[in-house]
């Protein structure tokens, strides 16, 4: 799909409302990466919270089901259910309002509980305060990749060509989640005109990415890092605090001068506000010791993530740094969706 077909679909789009078309490109996006992560970790990881040792000895006594408010797939020893709509609020507010019970997670982290905290006027739930971290599942990174097709090889001179071709160049994204955000902060930040290209999904933009038809996006690693390593995109520079082992020529964000990306993409469970602390513990306890097995870490490191083993203060600590820094991207952006 070209940027004029991409264009074209967005013109069809326009009687839509925001939140639907957002909702759409989100639960897309979102499809693929939920489906793997559930598949590698959820079946090693919760299954040992029915023999594990913790304060709740009772729990779990049924089945715990874990709300994912986009589509996924792939059926585990734990009840998954996809909540889809409305960029995800749905499915987030269903948790919000369940009873407190430990028997209703929801799969979250930075797009749920630190993106939308800001997009939305009234998302009929607090993204903070409607929820108890239980613990961090995998965090990912985010790197700016350009086409090849390019005439640019460093961040600095992909600046140069663009404030040199205002309105010429293009970039894509799923409308409303943080890949957009960091890409409009990006253009906020350098001061250039680069044109959004709405996609709904992660595979067609990389594909007109990687055929010219785009000329920038934002992805996170497990995404990216494949296509690098076999040249296919440039890689200009790194969101996390420091390089890439995989990229080590590659400056970050913070060395190339600009400050504020957030630094990385995280993802995790949480019950609603209210649940129990020996309920938490449980929990916790029992998604770290399958964090720590070489399953989930062989898993996650097949699809380039990051287990990330810890408690559920290092997790609500984590998403109040991912709820400030985005808040601070929002804002710059000036870009809300209601």
């Amino acid at each position: 799909m070209t940027p004029k077909e991409s264009g074209q679909e967005e013109a069809n789009m326009q009687n839509v409302p925001t939140s639907a078309f957002t909702a759409t490109c989100c639960a897309t996006y979102a499809r693929r990466m939920t489906a793997r992560l559930l598949l590698a970790l959820l079946a090693v990881v919760l299954v040992a919270a029915a023999s594990g040792p913790g304060h709740a000895q009772s729990y779990p006594e049924r089945p715990i089901k874990i709300v994912v408010p986009f589509p996924a797939g792939g059926p585990t020893d734990v009840v998954v259910e996809n909540l889809t709509g409305a960029g995800g609020r749905i499915g987030t507010k269903a948790v919000a309002e369940a009873k407190p019970d430990g028997y209703t997670l929801l799969l979250g982290g930075t797009n749920i509980n630190a993106v939308a905290a800001w997009l939305f006027s009234n998302p009929g739930f607090d993204p903070i305060k409607s929820f108890a971290p239980v613990a961090t599942l995998t965090v990912d990174l985010m790197a700016l990749a350009i086409s090849p097709q390019v005439p640019a090889d460093t961040f600095e001179q992909f600046v140069q060509h663009a404030k040199k071709n205002p309105g010429k160049l293009s970039y894509g994204a799923p409308p409303g989640i943080y890949i957009h955000y960091a890409a409009e902060f990006f253009k906020a930040k350098t001061g250039t005109d680069i044109v959004f290209v709405p996609y709904k999904g992660a595979a067609p933009m990389i594909t007109d990415l990687l055929g010219g038809h785009i000329d920038m996006l934002f992805n996170n690693r497990s995404t990216l890092l494949t296509h690098f390593k076999a040249g296919k995109l440039k890689a200009l520079a790194v969101t996390s605090e420091s390089r890439w082992p995989e990229l080590p020529d590659t400056p970050t964000m913070t060395e190339v001068g600009i400050i504020g990306f957030p630094r990385e993409v995280i993802f995790g469970l949480l019950a609603p506000a209210g649940t129990s602390t020996a309920i938490i513990d449980n929990l916790n306890h029992a998604l770290n010791e399958g964090l720590r097995s070489a399953d989930a870490r062989a898993a996650l490191a097949k699809i380039g993530m990051e287990a990330r083993a810890g408690t559920a203060q290092d997790f609500a600590a984590a998403l109040a740094v991912q709820v400030h820094e985005w808040k601070s991207v929002v804002d710059a952006t000036g870009i809300k969706v209601d």
